[in-house]
C-alpha cells in the first residue's frame, strides 16, 4: 500500500493552529485537537476512513481552486467536522490526503448546501 501524507489547507491550518494555542486552557479546544490528530493518523492507517460526500455537494469553489473530484467528512467532538479529499502524489508513490477544512456545524452546513429543517 502507498503512504499516505497528511497536508492542511491554510484554512485548515489556520483553525489547527487556533485550537492548539486556545487547548492548554479550553477542554473543549483540547477534546478537539486530541481528535483531529487522532482522526490524521486513521485516516495515514486507511485513507477512505471518512464518510465519503456526494460529488454534487462538492464546493465549486474547491473544484476550481484545488481541482478535487471526491470529498469525505470525518466527525469531531461537539458536532465539528473534517473534510478532506485524495490526491495522488506526483510522484506517484504516495497517496496525499489534504484537508481542506476544519469546522464547526453550522460552518459545515453552509459550506455544503445543507439546510436545517
Amino acid at each position: 500500500m502507498k503512504p499516505v501524507r497528511v497536508i492542511l489547507s491554510p484554512d485548515a491550518e489556520s483553525v489547527y493552529q487556533r485550537l492548539n494555542s486556545a487547548a492548554p486552557t479550553s477542554k473543549l479546544d483540547q477534546s478537539i485537537l486530541n481528535a483531529i490528530n487522532k482522526k490524521v493518523e486513521l485516516i495515514k492507517a486507511n485513507p477512505h476512513y471518512g464518510q465519503p460526500i456526494s460529488k454534487d455537494k462538492i464546493p465549486e469553489e474547491w473544484k476550481h481552486e484545488y481541482g478535487i473530484n471526491n470529498l469525505f467528512r470525518v466527525e469531531l467532538p461537539q458536532f465539528w467536522r473534517m473534510l478532506y479529499t485524495l490526491t495522488n502524489s506526483d510522484s506517484e508513490v504516495e497517496i496525499i490526503a489534504f484537508v481542506l477544512e476544519i469546522s464547526n456545524h453550522e460552518k459545515y452546513d453552509k459550506r455544503l448546501g445543507y439546510k436545517r429543517n
